[in-house]
């Protein structure tokens, strides 16, 4: 069993969803990364995506976007990720990361699952890679035991959502509303179909993410899904207080993942 399964089946067993906390490297800085990732760690945190910046982040809302300016201007390159990869991959907590295909194609697609191999990473999450180009990446991360996360919409057809659970070996990225990453004072009531949806094609863990902020929606979301993730409001915490912040929130958040009614 993978660590990434392991975390799953760990939370299972305590009869909760899982907390997936998501930082770009290389925010505020790389030191000041590792560090807000530990505490979101030690706040409860299960598993940790460790977001690649790019350049060109259309996926992302004003939030991310912000803290990947930053961690850019800051000179973060590929080799950051790497490194922030293998210090919290030593925490003993699955390590993933989060990417565009861009940045992977122009590392090289064996070479990044190499250098993942070569740290502990556990997994990469490919939000705009589809299932048919995929070929070289799936055998190359076949090769090296990195777990492969890809993504569906509220949007996807159920054909979609089978061809994306039979190229995923880590877990399914259920995506919670229509749009950019960012915070939410609401989600769609559709998720917990689409949920359903992909279990019909995979007896692997669903994780919800996309504009989970608050310890309501995570408890929300935890009656139903394997997985909660949770990326801007970690930023928006880390940018008003830093590493205490994170850790209050990741706190905050494991208290709402029960799937016992509150």
């Amino acid at each position: 069993m993978s660590l990434i399964h392991e975390a799953f089946a760990q939370a299972k067993s305590e009869n909760r969803a899982a907390l997936i906390g998501y930082l770009p490297a290389g925010y505020p800085t790389f030191e000041g990364a590792v560090e807000c990732i530990t505490a979101m760690v030690e706040g409860g945190v299960d598993l940790v995506e460790i977001g690649f910046p790019y350049s060109d982040p259309v996926m992302d809302g004003p939030t991310i976007q912000e803290a990947v300016d930053i961690s850019l201007a800051g000179g973060t390159r590929s080799q950051t990720v790497v490194d922030t990869v293998e210090r919290i991959a030593a925490l003993g907590v699955p390590a993933l990361v989060m990417s565009y295909w861009n940045p992977i194609e122009r590392f090289g697609q064996q070479e990044f699952a190499l250098a993942l191999q070569s740290v502990s990473g556990a997994g990469v999450i490919t939000p705009d890679l589809t299932p048919e180009e995929a070929g070289e990446w799936i055998s190359a991360t076949d090769a090296t035991n990195v777990e492969r996360v890809f993504l569906v919409a509220l949007s996807s057809s159920d054909e979609r959502i089978k061809k994306v659970a039979d190229v995923t070996t880590g877990f399914v990225y259920a995506g919670a509303v229509m749009g950019v990453t960012g915070a939410r004072t609401s989600l769609s009531d559709a998720v917990q179909g689409l949920v359903e949806r992909v279990r019909r094609h995979t007896d692997l863990p669903v994780a919800v993410g996309l504009g989970v902020s608050t310890p309501e929606q995570a408890h929300e979301l935890a009656q139903f899904a394997d997985g909660v993730i949770v990326g801007s409001a970690f930023v928006t915490a880390i940018k008003l207080g830093g590493a205490p912040a994170a850790k209050k929130l990741a706190q905050e958040l494991r208290a709402g993942l029960s799937k016992d009614s509150q």
